[in-house]
């Protein structure tokens, strides 16, 4: 693998403004998918829950109020549930598709430039002695004495997504 010489991370500038602006349009377009599915979720089980609430009002008032209590702890309840598992299948796809396009980078013509990136940036950290090599995954792992870099594209993915954490929290918490 080829090192870049030094002084050339601002030309690199226009491959990281085109890589960074397609993954926050990918992200934006995966966080509005996200919302359109949770705003869909939380209508379909606030509407159950209405419906129960008429149901129960119609049977008598003190009776009606004790079922209604119950009964809506349990929609509730099972509304979140089902909010919960639909976040978390949400999340699990977000999770998928972020990896696969972290390995289609390995396609991607300027993959190249990628890894001569990642390697200067693991000099920068570990010290020009450090030992840099192509992760199987893609990118780069590097290592100097008991330190250990992994600029791998699945750690990176990852990292991407957890930076990104409380925008995807802040989805669910949109009404």
């Amino acid at each position: 693998m080829s090192r870049l010489p030094s002084g050339s991370e601002a030309s690199l500038e226009p491959l990281r403004y085109a890589l960074r602006r397609g993954a926050d349009k990918e992200a934006s377009r995966l966080a509005e998918d996200a919302r359109a599915q949770s705003d869909a979720i939380l209508s379909t089980a606030r509407a159950e829950a209405d419906e129960i609430r008429k149901t129960a009002e119609q049977q008598g008032r003190e009776a009606a109020r004790t079922e209604a209590s119950g009964r809506s702890a349990r929609i509730r309840r099972q509304a979140r549930r089902t909010v919960l598992a639909q976040q978390e299948a949400l999340r699990a796809e977000l999770i998928q598709q972020v990896q696969q396009q972290a390995q289609e980078l390995r396609s991607d013509p300027r993959y190249p430039r990628l890894l001569r990136i990642l390697t200067e940036r693991a000099d920068s950290i570990l010290g020009p002695m450090a030992s840099v090599t192509e992760s199987y995954k893609g990118g780069v792992t590097a290592t100097a004495g008991s330190r250990h870099l992994d600029f791998s594209l699945p750690a990176l993915a990852a990292q991407a997504l957890e930076n990104r954490a409380g925008e995807v929290h802040r989805l669910w918490d949109a009404e």
